[in-house]
């Protein structure tokens, strides 16, 4: 098998992986950081439901769990398939890792830089509720109630499925795979 081959499987198992591990540790840990934003934002004098009202909901709900859990089937899949030299994980790879990296890739961006953009949201907002409302606070008290591991997993997710994706596809273009492939 060639290495690039290895390599596109690799990186498609680990990205499926990271999927597994953060939506495990997720299902407990989303509700206790959204305790503790509700709890934050009590503290601060404000109604924790406007917070929800401007997006800020830190439990992921069964559709959010079946999608991820799928995404990281289909890695799985593509990745089996790819190892094994089947040309039709290799096409199908094609189509669905430029999906991976645009629609993972946006979220996952949003998840790293999440306390900028929602800082920079929230100043915008005209709502009376959620002025002087300190968000970064907010947001300190959710990630405070993630595992440690929590914020370097989801930076490494990140990069899984933005620049592993496009090694992935960069990979199973190489000459060396293409031979490999029936």
């Amino acid at each position: 098998m060639p290495i690039v081959v290895a390599l596109a499987g690799l990186l498609q198992l680990l990205l499926a992986g990271m999927f597994v591990i953060m939506l495990v540790a997720y299902r407990t840990a989303g509700p206790r950081a959204q305790r503790a934003v509700n709890a934050e934002a009590v503290r601060q004098g404000a109604d924790p439901r406007v917070l929800g009202e401007h997006g800020i909901r830190l439990e992921e709900g069964r559709w959010g769990f079946a999608v991820g859990y799928a995404i990281a089937a289909v890695l799985v899949v593509l990745a089996a398939l790819n190892l094994s030299g089947s040309e039709i994980g290799r096409v199908s790879t094609f189509a669905v890792q430029p999906l991976v990296l645009l629609g993972v890739g946006y979220v996952t961006t949003i998840q790293v830089f999440a306390v900028p953009v929602t800082v920079s949201a929230f100043a915008k907002l005209d709502d009376p509720r959620v002025q002087g409302l300190d968000i970064r606070s907010v947001l300190r008290a959710a990630a405070d109630a993630l595992p440690a591991w929590y914020r370097p997993a989801t930076v490494l997710r990140w990069l899984l499925a933005t620049v592993g994706s496009l090694a992935v596809i960069g990979a199973l273009t190489m000459p060396a795979a293409a031979g490999y492939f029936s």
